[in-house]
């Protein structure tokens, strides 16, 4: 397991909420002084609020909150909890008579674990605003983490329970760290090894199988199961415009091509978002390449440090 949360960037609280009847749940990442704001999108069944005014050309360049929840497009309603908390605290971008909180929020699915009737809502979302804390350190099975699963083309059944990561990456006073709720469709590799440790298992034989064999196996069929996608946030204390918080989120994907295969398919709704807190000159080249670190060592935290539930194992088990 590698050190580091992503709470060791100053400025940077989190706050988890979650069902376990429901196997479900939000985590929000919270920067009340504000955080220039990024985002790249590279699955393609994205469930996202609020990523286009992430672009370099448009007005806001602040963000204050980014959640990561559960529920499918439902579970987008948690980021109304998280406005609703920071108006509350006069948080936000000032609009004379009231003060409007920028909340950028993704989604997983995670229906099919625990009862679907739950999601993460309004009450989840503001409950974990009110749990956050500068000394949240929570891996596994916690916000949304709780209901991720990974290898799902044989349905989900034959997955394996995953969870929330984070990890830190430090060069001299630069700080760039990782949260990320691992959902993926395809299996995870450790990247210093290059070992499967989790992802499509059959429970009968007791052992890990291969996604990708088995995709060219199928003889061209298609209809993979859409139940996946897996969503981070990366926070530095480096100064960055938007375009290059953009470029951070864009190289930070590579930190999930070295840990998650097959990823960015048309079945993940694979996102990152950035937050830069503004306090430390940096080279984009390096703090794009220590953001790729975090990230994969992130996701083997969130795999390591998972809790098999609801018949499903996790690496732990194995």
């Amino acid at each position: 397991m590698f050190e580091g949360y992503i709470t060791d960037v100053k400025g940077i609280k989190v706050g988890h909420s979650q069902s376990r009847e429901g196997m479900t749940g939000c985590t929000v990442i919270l920067c009340e002084k504000g955080a220039t704001g990024g985002v790249d999108v590279r699955g393609s069944a994205p469930g996202t609020r609020e990523t286009d005014l992430l672009k370099a050309e448009k007005m806001v360049d602040k963000i204050h909150a980014v959640v990561l929840s559960g529920g499918s497009a439902f579970g987008l309603e948690a980021a109304s909890g998280v406005m609703k908390y920071l108006e509350e605290k006069g948080i936000g971008f000032d609009v004379g008579i009231t003060k409007v909180p920028i909340v950028t929020s993704a989604v997983i699915f995670d229906l099919n674990i625990g009862d679907y009737k739950i999601r993460p809502d309004i009450n989840m979302g503001y409950e974990a605003c009110k749990n956050a804390s500068f000394e949240e350190k929570r891996q596994g099975n916690i916000g949304c983490g709780m209901g991720a699963t990974v290898g799902k083309i044989l349905g989900h059944t034959s997955s394996m329970k995953s969870g929330l990561g984070s990890a830190t990456v430090k060069v001299g006073d630069l700080v760039v760290s990782a949260l990320v709720a691992v959902n993926s469709f395809g299996d995870i590799y450790d990247f210093s090894t290059g070992r499967q440790i989790a992802g499509v298992y059959d429970y009968d034989n007791k052992k890990l199988l291969n996604t990708v064999e088995i995709m060219k196996g199928m003889n061209n069929n298609i209809g993979f199961n859409m139940t996946n996608t897996t969503i981070g946030v990366i926070a530095t204390n480096a100064i960055l415009t938007k375009a290059e918080a953009n470029k951070v989120s864009q190289m930070a994907h590579n930190g999930l091509a070295w840990t998650i295969n097959p990823i960015h398919t048309m079945v993940d709704g694979d996102t990152i978002f950035t937050m830069a807190t503004n306090e430390i000159k940096a080279d984009i080249n390096l703090i794009g390449t220590m953001a790729a670190e975090a990230m994969a060592k992130a996701v083997l935290n969130g795999v390591y440090y998972a809790e098999g539930s609801y018949g499903l194992k996790a690496a732990k088990d194995i």
